[in-house]
């Protein structure tokens, strides 16, 4: 059984919608971010940095992992898919995984924050990280022009990335001249497991976490 401490953010779907696409038994904790629950020392002592997700591995002696890529990686090579074991083609998927957590993630989410969040209005900064986030996407819309997934079949790169991507508009920043980008999202929009996985533990709700962002912000 996988124990799986969560929110309703992109870095949660991707272990939601991985778990759902594996069919690997699940427990879902939800995790009370705007209360600060992920700072108590209980969760602390299962995530150090006090961010989610996070899971336990109850068939390996409670055995604990933080980071979404991380626990990507963790879950394809207990179950040996969504991760190639060949490795060029497992290089690929990793290159894009890296691509994911080091860019679109990073950059999308500062372009949430100035953009829906912050209490000033900072035009500049604004048109930064959302220009930056315009050009990440240019990069995955050339990539996908000439593929159909982002390494040679479906994988963790696919379920970290469109868990970012798919909440475009709460960054300010459209797909509509993107064409090969809108193809993917759209296309993995249809899966069973992605469309389960964005419910965990619960739907996105905009008005929720906009509450929650500006409460941040403050504190």
């Amino acid at each position: 059984m996988i124990e799986l401490y969560t929110a309703a953010t992109p870095n949660g779907w991707k272990a939601s919608i991985a778990l759902e696409e594996l069919g690997l038994p699940y427990a879902v904790h939800p995790i009370d971010l705007g209360s600060g629950e992920q700072k108590q020392p209980w969760y602390l002592k299962i995530n150090p940095n006090g961010r989610i997700p996070a899971i336990v591995d109850t068939e390996e002696d409670n055995f604990a992992i933080f980071e979404s890529g991380a626990i990507l990686i963790y879950l394809a090579e207990k179950t040996g898919r969504l991760l190639p074991s060949d490795p060029r083609e497992r290089s690929k998927v990793l290159q894009w995984l890296m691509f994911q957590m080091g860019g679109v993630g990073p950059m999308q989410g500062q372009a949430n924050v100035f953009f829906r969040y912050f209490p000033e209005k900072i035009p500049a900064v604004i048109q930064r990280y959302q220009a930056e986030t315009k050009r990440l996407y240019g990069v995955l819309d050339f990539h996908l022009a000439e593929n159909e997934y982002l390494a040679k079949d479906y994988s963790i790169a696919d379920i970290a990335t469109w868990a970012w991507v798919r909440i475009h508009d709460w960054a300010g920043v459209s797909l509509e001249d993107l064409p090969h980008l809108s193809r993917w999202v759209n296309a993995l929009a249809q899966r069973p497991a992605c469309i389960k996985g964005v419910t965990v533990p619960e739907p996105f709700e905009p008005e929720k976490v906009r509450t929650f962002g500006q409460k941040i912000i403050k504190s």
